[in-house]
């Protein structure tokens, strides 16, 4: 489904329809059709945050139109003029529409304009050439080479892998060295990236590896969510390279060789102990090469990069992002999703529905269709705790939570002694006496199915074997009918006191 959100927000970054369906994953006549209807509902960015998705969707609901009798474009002007510069197919396409709505003829739409030119410029074999624009791309990869440091203790050489970004404009670089290319050390290798630059670009080209990229595709690339919650934080669009297509991020690719040179090869006599230490090294011959001068052009690196681009580039947030993991749940019927071994609660009316986690430091955030229903601190410490708000339970579950110690043991007492001492060895054996209550209200329960005696009679049975009872050992002697010795015994004794005295005392 198309990702009307992205779109207008990209748009307002003033990126190409073409980048900004390269990004998308969808058709630049798609982006083309939605822009043209946001434009003629008066809907731009930023939208109303009230505004859900399916508020959004609903207000997009284009007409096909029927093309007929079409006029040609003249394709030889076009290809003379696309080689002025400053000229898009996008403006030529503007201009040929404006001449027919004046000649009164039917013009072709974007897609098919573009398809006749392309005819023609396969034929007369085109080429044009891309000239970089100052703070509009950061180009980032891994570079093929790696370091190394070495363990303390077993004197075992680890891998260090070496990230690498380039603004292809002035060439200006980062780099620094990470423990692996897991999808955290990426994100964190980009933040630290847009606090090296003191800025964030247009644009963002990675190649089409794991970490970034979900499924690398040629027309719709999958990426990764965390990696596109970062690019949203920084206000930037990810482009991804096409498959096995280098020369797509040429300058990252160059600019790695000059980094395997440079600083990779320069430090292959040093040794290092930890990744601080490298780094170290490594941030003392970056400086070194990007005050290097060029050899074929005038100034160097640094100097290209604070005269020239940096001040074009967009200023940073106001906070670093903070690295965030994202997974699927199913909320179950006790209106709780389980994440890394821990629950947390949604309002009931989502039960039984597939929602999405954000997964942060010290925050769970749970979405249904990109609206935020949950927010929870996250717990940590003892696994299968419960974060419940109140308002998310059914209106017959909130009275639960005024329940305390004290109205389970009054509930127990009037089942019998051997119950309300169950109960209170259950309420002490907890180091919070609100986890054991839904052990009491479990155990209670069972009074509803099996009569009140029947349990009095269990938890006598079950406390002398153990002092410390549980719900489990109680449902298991129920279920097993172990409280039958009782009954019997109770019945005995009963019947021995109604014979009376005279009984004993014979009949005379």
């Amino acid at each position: 489904m198309t990702d009307i959100r992205e779109i207008l927000r990209l748009h307002h970054l003033n990126l190409s329809q073409k980048k900004i369906a390269d990004s998308c994953g969808c058709g630049k006549n798609t982006v083309q059709r939605i822009l043209q209807k946001a434009k003629a509902l008066k809907i731009s960015w930023p939208l109303d945050k009230a505004m859900s998705d399916e508020e959004l969707i609903s207000k997009f609901h284009p007409k096909p139109t029927v093309v007929s009798e079409c006029k040609m474009p003249d394709v030889a002007y076009i290809h003379k003029e696309l080689m002025k510069s400053g000229v898009t197919l996008k403006l030529l396409w503007n201009e040929y529409c404006e001449e027919c709505n004046q000649s009164g003829d039917m013009p072709f739409m974007y897609t098919q304009f573009c398809f006749h030119y392309r005819k023609y410029a396969v034929v007369k074999q085109a080429t044009m050439h891309i000239t970089r624009k100052p703070g509009e791309i950061i180009e980032v990869d891994w570079a093929g080479t790696t370091s190394n440091i070495v363990d303390n203790t077993t004197g075992e050489l680890i891998p260090v892998y070496i990230f690498v970004a380039v603004l292809p404009y002035s060439g200006y670089t980062y780099v620094e060295g990470f423990r692996d290319m897991s999808l955290s050390s990426w994100i964190s290798a980009h933040v630290n990236m847009y606090s090296y630059f003191g800025g964030v670009s247009k644009i963002l080209t990675p190649d089409n590896l794991k970490t970034g990229v979900n499924k690398a595709d040629y027309y719709e690339p999958d990426i990764n969510k965390t990696y596109r919650e970062m690019s949203e934080h920084y206000g930037t669009a990810i482009i991804p390279t096409r498959i096995v297509k280098p020369k797509d991020k040429p300058s990252v690719e160059s600019t790695v060789n000059n980094v395997t040179t440079w600083i990779i090869a320069a430090l292959r006599h040093s040794t290092f102990f930890s990744i601080d230490e490298i780094n170290k090294s490594i941030k003392i011959k970056l400086q070194e090469l990007n005050l290097k001068p060029f050899q074929k052009r005038e100034g160097s690196r640094t100097g290209i990069f604070l005269e020239e681009e940096k001040p074009l580039l967009f200023p940073l947030p106001e906070y670093a992002y903070e690295l965030a993991q994202w997974k699927s749940a199913t909320v179950q019927f006790n209106y709780h999703v389980s994440v890394e071994k821990q629950n947390y609660s949604v309002p009931h009316e989502y039960i039984s529905q597939k929602v999405e986690v954000r997964i942060s430091k010290k925050i769970i955030e749970i979405f249904y269709k990109k609206n935020r229903i949950a927010s929870h601190l996250k717990l940590l410490g003892r696994l299968n705790q419960y974060s419940t708000v109140a308002e998310h339970m059914p209106p017959n579950h909130q009275s639960f939570i005024q329940w305390d110690g004290e109205r389970f043991k009054k509930w127990a007492e009037k089942i019998g002694p051997n119950t309300l001492a169950a109960i209170v060895s259950i309420l002490q054996n907890q180091r919070v006496e609100q986890q054991a209550y839904k052990t009491c209200m479990g155990i209670l329960k069972l009074s509803e199915r099996y009569s009140s005696e029947v349990l009095e009679l269990t938890c006598k049975k079950v406390l002398s074997y153990t002092p410390n009872p549980t719900y489990k050992s109680i449902k298991t002697f129920l279920e097993n009918k172990r409280y039958e010795d009782e009954v019997e015994n109770k019945e005995t004794t009963t019947y021995s006191y109604t014979r009376g005295a005279e009984y004993y005392g014979g009949k005379r």
